[in-house]
């Protein structure tokens, strides 16, 4: 953060050449020079590179209000809050001012008296762009007074007229003059509501206790709203529906490299001075896997969405089942296995709505999900030419115990007695680090004999696998 300027008085601001825009001229600017620059409007955000964040440009550069179309979890609030990036540092306002009015162009009655009163040697006082945000989520109960105000009864009781402006307690919209204002999930506001707050942003007067103040705001005006309420007839007026500019829908992530990428970037991972976690890239990809199949599963409801918060909790989940059993076991470096997918259930459970009334079809869903991801990734990962060495082996009669139950070291020993898994050992963790740690090679070991046995080239009972086809 920068120094706050020293300028005092609207004398001082006058000779410093400041110059008065709108709140929408100002995102305009920065965002233009964000573009030239190369910067992304929202760093944080991934996968809307050539999606929706085009379309974010469009409409900063046009002046456009925006409102975001889309399911839980894709960043709708995310992209709302860090707008305020695109806004000056430090703002001039009127000292005293609740509704940080313009030294140029005072809004409230407050501000155009001392201004009147005292000319240039009006203080100024100086405002960061993080408090130049407003947000609301929108509920059946929220009122008049929480958006654009209400009479004081103090103020009242002070000897002021409930005429005069004075006697207002400011809401959370005129609060945010010269900001960004941000409704979350629109049209869950009242219709009663919705006037109201269309009549300050568009009319620019505000209506209380039966009498009229004109208040002319400069509010940059964002809301999130899933399409299927959005759409539906009669849960949002007209006029307010007309006051955005720009629609833009929001979307899930189309890759799961992508997903990969954000679950990276917000998981937590247990932070301990004697716990070393590593997670192998087959393993993050089967959970990301999960939830790209979850979106496209008939058996789970998909007018709610299946938030990204859903790899990101079942990854924690993972990594945690993980950490419980090294620190059991002892092991000094934390390496998630396939037997650790069990851990899944109690973080997808209330992330996701299953579409059967059947008691107990939520695990056999989740089952079919885990199982579908690991397939899918075995076939990406694991080469096909290495497949029949493994089975071979078990043909002889092999058999290979598997769990969390057992050390890495009883699981990674396997390799010495069957040279094709070390290939293909080496094929799954090729460019991971630590790619020699035995509990790595585990985590690769338990993979690749899930993958078989998922591929129907080897049987699974009770967490020992061994050959489909008895030993001759």
């Amino acid at each position: 953060m920068s120094t706050k300027p020293t300028i005092a008085t609207l004398g001082e601001l006058r000779s410093s050449g400041w110059e008065s825009v709108t709140v929408k001229e100002e995102l305009r600017r920065n965002a233009i020079q964000r573009v030239r620059d190369g910067e992304p409007l929202v760093p944080a955000v991934m996968g809307y590179e050539n999606t929706v964040l085009p379309q974010l440009e469009n409409a900063l550069l046009a002046g456009h209000d925006v409102i975001f179309l889309g399911e839980r979890g894709q960043a709708k609030t995310r992209m709302i809050r860090a707008l305020t990036d695109l806004l000056d540092e430090w703002m001039p306002i009127v000292a005293g001012s609740e509704i940080y009015d313009d030294p140029y162009n005072p809004s409230s009655k407050f501000a155009r008296d001392l201004i009147e009163e005292q000319g240039d040697a009006c203080p100024i006082d100086w405002t960061h762009r993080d408090v130049r945000y407003g947000e609301k989520l929108a509920t059946p109960d929220t009122s008049i007074a929480d958006l654009i105000g209400e009479v004081d009864p103090i103020k009242v009781a002070e000897g002021r007229y409930l005429s005069d402006e004075l006697t207002l307690h400011y809401g959370l919209v005129p609060r945010t003059n010269r900001g960004i204002f941000a409704i979350n999930e629109l049209p869950d506001l009242s219709e009663r509501i919705q006037v109201g707050l269309l009549n300050v942003l568009e009319e620019r007067d505000i209506q209380v206790r039966g009498y009229k103040v004109r208040l002319p705001l400069d509010v940059m005006l964002v809301a999130s709203a899933n399409p299927e309420d959005y759409t539906n007839r009669g849960r949002l007026i007209t006029p307010l529906k007309d006051r955005f500019g720009s629609q833009i829908r929001t979307h899930y992530p189309l890759e799961v490299e992508t997903e990969m990428a954000i679950v990276d970037q917000e998981a937590v991972l247990p932070d301990a001075a004697d716990v070393d976690v590593q997670v192998p890239d087959f393993m993050a990809e089967i959970v990301c896997t999960v939830t790209h199949l979850a979106r496209q599963s008939s058996s789970i409801n998909q007018r709610s969405g299946v938030s990204v918060r859903l790899s990101v909790a079942n990854f924690e989940a993972m990594v945690a089942n993980a950490t419980r059993r090294s620190l059991r076991l002892g092991e000094d470096k934390v390496v998630p296995r396939v037997s650790d997918l069990g851990a899944l259930a109690a973080s997808t459970s209330g992330k996701i709505e299953i579409e059967s009334l059947d008691d107990g079809r939520e695990g056999e869903v989740l089952a079919q999900l885990v199982s579908s991801a690991v397939l899918l990734v075995f076939r990406e990962v694991v080469p096909p030419e290495t497949h029949r060495g493994i089975v071979d082996a078990f043909e002889e009669g092999t058999t290979v115990d598997a769990g969390d139950h057992l050390s890495s070291t009883d699981i990674a020993g396997r390799l010495a007695e069957n040279p094709a898994m070390g290939k293909a050992v080496a094929a799954v963790l090729e460019g991971e680090e630590a790619a020699t740690n035995p509990t790595v090679v585990a985590s690769a070991v338990e993979f690749i004999l899930e993958g078989l046995h998922l591929s129907k080239r080897l049987n699974k009972n009770e967490g020992s696998y061994e050959s489909r086809e008895p030993a001759l």
